[in-house]
């Protein structure tokens, strides 16, 4: 699975294509194969280039609809530049401190996730933070759905949007909605919450078991063991690494920023700079003329 940053960027590099940027991103986020072909089908109009550098790619690489619900709608390496933040202060040192530091941030990462879902338990809550803010969410988007049955079963139904009168088929006994957040995302779409409610079904049925408490109590519940004093550690009998102290460089100044900067933080994306002090685009506030200070009189009196 690859980072949809990470090909925007490369698209960027690429083909120097700005204005193409959100569409590309979009197509990556496509939850329905229907939506990745309308999607698929407006990049090939701008250039048959783009559309076989996409085919390159594999769309069960890049593409939600075809990642086989492995990523649950997760599309950045944000646990990965979680890591390297954690990481940042120890990876200079020698691989011993590296191996300390994390274990004991883990120890403590752990301990405190532990107590933080006992305390929800224990506080009534039944699903993670991010399953209740999603299905509360769902609830508020789901008061103007008509619903129509299609089977005695409670499986299957058709529901209408309104005032814009989408349609979507929803089965769920396959757990499966045309718009597509139900099958990606494993929780009830405001389409499955509106055809529960009219026919007074359980919604929490159709919740994954990973984003219940219990669950997630089961994750942080390892422990670790402690290290000790080293003098109390068995003998150790294996290949030693010596460390070659000559490449060991000490940078004097103020420290750099290690982060590469790529077309990822271009300003195309961000927009125009824009004053804080006259709200005109073009200049920062420091730059502004209307920010200078007594000297620019010219010594008039």
């Amino acid at each position: 699975m690859f980072c949809i940053r990470h090909i925007g960027s490369n698209f960027l590099r690429r083909f120097k294509a700005s204005y193409l940027h959100k569409l590309v991103v979009n197509t990556g986020y496509s939850r329905t194969e229907q939506e990745y072909n309308k999607n698929y089908q407006r990049l090939q109009e701008r250039g048959e280039a783009y559309m076989h550098w996409c085919d390159e790619i594999g769309v069960d690489r890049w593409v939600l609809a075809f990642d086989g619900g492995h990523r649950w709608g997760h599309m950045m390496t944000n646990l990965v530049e979680c890591i390297n933040f954690v990481l940042k202060g120890a990876r200079n040192l020698p691989v011993t401190a590296i191996v300390r530091s994390t274990f004991y941030q883990l120890n403590e990462l752990f301990t405190r996730k532990s107590a933080e879902a006992h305390e929800r338990v224990r506080n009534g809550f039944t699903y993670s933070e991010f399953a209740t803010k999603r299905v509360e969410e769902s609830f508020r988007r789901a008061g103007s759905i008509v619903v129509n049955r299609f089977d005695r079963r409670n499986e299957v139904f058709e529901v209408r949007e309104m005032p814009d009168g989408s349609i979507y088929t929803i089965n769920l006994a396959q757990r499966h909605c045309d718009c597509g957040h139900f099958q990606v995302e494993r929780l009830p779409c405001r389409h499955v919450l509106a055809c529960c409610a009219n026919q007074r079904l359980d919604w929490q049925v159709y919740v994954h078991d990973v984003y219940k408490m219990s669950k997630i109590c089961k994750v942080y519940r390892g422990e670790f063991v402690p290290m000790g004093d080293p003098s109390t550690w068995a003998p150790y009998e294996g290949a030693k690494v010596i460390a070659n102290w000559t490449l060991r460089r000490t940078i004097k100044g103020r420290p750099k920023s290690t982060r590469y900067l790529n077309e990822m933080y271009s300003r195309d994306m961000r927009g125009s700079r824009r004053c804080t002090t006259c709200g005109k685009e073009g200049h920062s506030r420091s730059r502004c003329p209307q920010h200078a200070g007594p000297s620019s009189t010219g010594g008039q009196s």
